[in-house]
């Protein structure tokens, strides 16, 4: 029983990170053609704002 060991868990990093992008991508795809590209191009900095303030506050 003692060699019974459970394997590694495979590393989904990559795959989780193409579904992110495939989803912002629809979803800005979605948002454009209902209100217009400058709803796209706020949420778009919205976001990219939220990203650097979680890095920011991540590293101190």
């Amino acid at each position: 029983m003692d060699d019974h060991r459970i394997p590694r868990a495979p590393d989904y990093t990559l795959a989780a990170l193409i579904m992110a992008g495939i989803n912002l991508t629809w979803i800005f795809i979605v948002i454009w053609a209902i209100y217009g590209l400058l709803a796209v191009l706020a949420l778009a900095a919205l976001l990219n704002h939220g990203i650097s303030r979680l890095r920011a506050s991540r590293r101190a």
